[in-house]
């Protein structure tokens, strides 16, 4: 025989209607516990996702400062470049310039040069001539020499004038 116990009876049924007052009397502590956890949580990850927000601008700033600061310096790099290769070009122009004018100083010292040696050499040729001519001269007159004579002792003064040019140049 099934005795029917009734519903009270049964545990189950108690654990069910305890499970239901428990929740009702503390459910709403604990609801509001767990929905403060949560809005914490919440809370949390907002202020996380603001400072990486927050983080991620001041990376894109810092980026483009970077950026701008690499462009200025590669153009001031450029500008740098460019103004040596131009004073660069300048000093050789320049270094070529007073090259070419030492060098046409140093042609004109050597032209000055050979031109003073040529004159002292027709200097000494002439001095060493009229020496000649005039002991050619005195021999003459002092011997009353003869056309033939006279053309001997000059071919002899022309022929001595190497010697006589020599003896001066040692001199």
């Amino acid at each position: 025989m099934h005795h029917d116990a009734g519903f009270f009876a049964d545990p189950l049924h108690w654990v069910v209607i305890s499970f239901f007052l428990f929740f009702i009397v503390f459910g709403k502590k604990i609801w509001g516990a767990l929905a403060g956890m949560l809005d914490a949580r919440g809370a949390s990850v907002r202020a996380e996702i603001d400072e990486a927000s927050r983080l991620k601008t001041e990376a894109e700033a810092m980026l483009k400062e970077a950026e701008a600061t690499r462009a200025k310096a590669q153009a001031e790099a450029k500008s740098l470049i460019e103004g040596a290769a131009a004073e660069a070009g300048r000093v050789a122009e320049a270094a070529r310039i007073e090259s070419e004018a030492s060098a046409k100083r140093r042609e004109q010292m050597a032209m000055d040069r050979i031109a003073a040696a040529q004159k002292q050499a027709v200097d000494e040729v002439r001095s060493a001539a009229a020496e000649l001519a005039t002991i050619a001269a005195r021999q003459v007159i002092a011997e009353g020499l003869s056309l033939d004579s006279a053309n001997a002792l000059i071919d002899q003064a022309i022929a001595q004038l190497p010697a006589a040019l020599a003896t001066r140049r040692a001199a």
